[in-house]
């Protein structure tokens, strides 16, 4: 069952016999050679004035496969036959072109409501992987439906959940590089620019949105006071609260515990910064590193027992480990240069963050002990990179790199783990401090 994807990954652990009706389960270990080509012929138009409709959810979904670097779109004009949702397909004609996966749907448009259908083949053993589905949404939000048959498909294959229909929290920017206005703004993954909705009005700065566990809330550090501050939005409806975080000069970095109920963050008081912890409701307060060196960008892992961190308790940038508990906190790294902006991943198992070392800036990840360290971007010069942010699958990286210079301003890039298929994303305008949000219900 797709035997060519051994020449396409370099691992690849099937867990079970493939049979119809079953879903394939792949478990990718490193990066790819050769991305796996699919055929996607135009969605079935099931009733009179969705075409244009299936032809925008078609290209959608196929766009979204293509973009991760593990699939290959086969170009309809390739095709020897057309096909009809609903007929059994003729495997032998797509096999001839060379497709190993054939994704098969109908749309239908009634009204404001639109209804898309799907099933997957797998070409080669002439099985359907999975059972058929049907989603339904109004009409526009047909982008999602597109995502989620995307998220489906890409699930079939890989084994792994999709990260398609998810959105990312952003600083988008504006403005003469002396006089920027910075305003937290909310988007679909791929930056189209349909989905860009304002949150703050830009009469303040605003630094370092980040999503909670449930993408209904951001947190983010504000300057409306002169210093930095801590403010909560509610996406559906933003209008800033302010957390009341434990007494101290300046409070910033923070993020959300894995339930939403906490905010941890960094705290300045008489002239030190320490990680402290404070619950939303109840207003308590816990302070979790106590040293005279700077603890700051801390984030938990998720299974919210331990917390990752940057300090310069040993004389420069470096990370460091802690249970939330409480503990000597481990360093975790040791290569040459200085190391920040720690976001534990989704699965628990890496680390991304920022390197800083011989006047270049990359973007890594490590294991949590610190091995197996690998630099997935490289700006030197006139570039920077910063800020990275995890797809809720654990597969990919998003951050942003910044070009210097008076006109110079940051964008927004995505590389998978193992360093491959480094993507600007689109943005209308200067783009930094993406965050990943989870995948949407």
């Amino acid at each position: 069952m797709f035997k060519r994807l051994l020449a396409l990954l370099c691992a690849i652990v099937l867990a079970g016999p493939v049979m119809a009706q079953t879903p394939l389960r792949l478990t990718i270990t490193d990066g790819v050679i050769e991305p796996l080509p699919f055929a996607a012929p135009t969605f079935t138009a099931e009733v009179g004035g969705s075409e244009q409709m299936a032809a925008d959810i078609t290209r959608v979904m196929s766009e979204d496969l293509v973009n991760t670097g593990l699939f290959r779109q086969i170009p309809s004009t390739a095709f020897i036959s057309q096909h009809t949702f609903g007929v059994a397909p003729s495997f032998s004609d797509w096999r001839a072109v060379n497709a190993q996966a054939l994704v098969s749907g109908a749309v239908s448009v009634q009204g404001d409501q639109v209804v898309v259908k799907f099933r997957l083949y797998d070409v080669f053993s002439g099985n359907e992987l999975g059972e058929g589905q049907q989603l339904v949404a109004s009409t526009n939000g047909w982008r999602r439906l597109a995502h989620k048959v995307a998220d489906q498909v890409y699930s079939r294959i890989t084994g792994e959940a999709g990260y398609f229909d998810s959105r990312i929290i952003y600083v988008a920017e504006s403005g003469p590089k002396d006089k920027r206005r910075k305003v937290i703004s909310i988007m679909d993954y791929d930056g189209n620019p349909s989905s860009v909705t304002q949150l703050t009005t830009g009469s303040s700065l605003v630094l370092a949105p980040r999503f909670s566990p449930t993408g209904d809330r951001v947190l983010y550090t504000d300057y409306v006071s002169g210093s930095p501050r801590i403010n909560m939005i509610n996406v559906a409806n933003p209008a800033p609260i302010q957390i009341q975080t434990a007494p101290g000069n300046m409070a910033f970095t923070p993020r959300f515990s894995r339930d939403g109920s906490k905010v941890i963050y960094s705290l300045e008081t008489g002239g030190n910064t320490d990680i402290w912890i404070t619950d939303i409701a109840s207003g308590q307060h816990t302070r979790l590193t106590n040293a005279p060196s700077i603890e700051t960008a801390p984030s938990l892992s998720p299974d919210g027992s331990r917390i990752v961190f940057e300090s310069d308790r040993s004389g420069s940038q470096q990370l460091y480990v802690m249970p939330i508990t409480g503990g000597e906190p481990q360093r975790i790294s040791f290569g040459e240069g200085r190391y920040g902006t720690p976001v534990w991943s989704p699965r628990g198992d890496l680390i991304a963050f920022t390197k800083q070392n011989a006047g270049a800036f990359h973007i890594g990840r490590m294991r949590t002990d610190g091995s197996d360290e690998r630099l997935l971007s490289s700006a030197s010069g006139s570039f920077l990179d910063e800020g990275p942010t995890w797809a809720p699958n654990g597969r990919v990286i998003m951050f942003f790199r910044e070009r210097l210079g008076t006109d110079g301003g940051p964008s927004l890039y995505t590389v998978d783990v193992s360093g491959r298929n480094l993507r600007q994303i689109p943005t209308n305008g200067f783009a930094s401090d993406p965050s990943w949000g989870p995948l949407r219900n």
